[in-house]
């Protein structure tokens, strides 16, 4: 076997997709070589935008995101991936298997690239491989679905309330830090940087929030 794979199992051991094999069972799984272990580093691109996706991606070190890049130049973040999570599996048994968007490496990535015929097999011969490939599939729909419901619905302002509301609860806290740019934040709500700084700014003025480089501080919670 590749010694390369051998030294991943215990990472590939600790994924969703994986969890119930034993790291005998995923030993003579890889035996067939249907599978690639790449390595990408910070903003690398993993797959463009209409790329065919000819495999199962499980993601098992860094940070990966899906984007939409406009004719400017301007990116709309769709979704990011953390260990454990696996991308393509909604596109690969598709009639149409191209990705829409791109996806690129937000921090040094290792990842997991099973081949379609691999996939197949599992689905076929564990269930709950193909309980968990299901699973998979749902949660990246329902992802793109609200993703798509909060670009069209909603005003910059309610995007950043809505951002404000969820992290003041998650950190129990007036202060949240943000753990990322304002062009990342800007990316996540799906507006310009610029857009989204106007807004703030608007915010500040009217007693709402203050704001440094780092963190969004609630001054007003009756906004959330």
């Amino acid at each position: 076997m590749d010694t390369k794979i051998t030294k991943i199992i215990p990472l590939i051991n600790t994924t969703s997709l994986f969890s119930n094999f034993s790291p005998e069972e995923l030993s003579t799984l890889f035996e067939c070589g249907a599978y690639s272990v790449s390595s990408y580093s910070k903003n690398s691109i993993v797959h463009f935008e209409s790329e065919k996706c000819q495999t199962l991606d499980i993601i098992l070190e860094g940070e990966i995101v899906i984007q939409r890049i406009d004719e400017n130049g301007n990116a709309l973040t769709i979704a990011d991936f953390r260990p454990s999570d696996s991308i393509g599996g909604n596109l690969l048994f598709s009639k149409s298997p191209y990705y829409p968007m791109t996806v690129i490496s937000k921090a040094d990535a290792t990842i997991l690239q099973i081949q379609k015929e691999l996939v197949l097999k599992l689905c076929q011969s564990n269930m709950n491989f193909l309980l968990e490939f299901l699973s998979c599939i749902s949660d990246k729909t329902t992802i793109l679905t609200n993703k798509i419901k909060t670009i069209s619905l909603r005003s910059i302002r309610s995007s950043v309330i809505d951002f404000l509301r969820y992290e003041y609860f998650l950190q129990k806290n007036t202060r949240i830090m943000l753990g990322m740019s304002k062009k990342e934040l800007a990316e996540r709500l799906g507006v310009q940087r610029t857009s989204l700084s106007r807004e703030l700014s608007k915010m500040r003025a009217e007693g709402l929030i203050e704001f440094d480089s780092s963190s969004i501080t609630i001054v007003d919670l009756g906004i959330i």
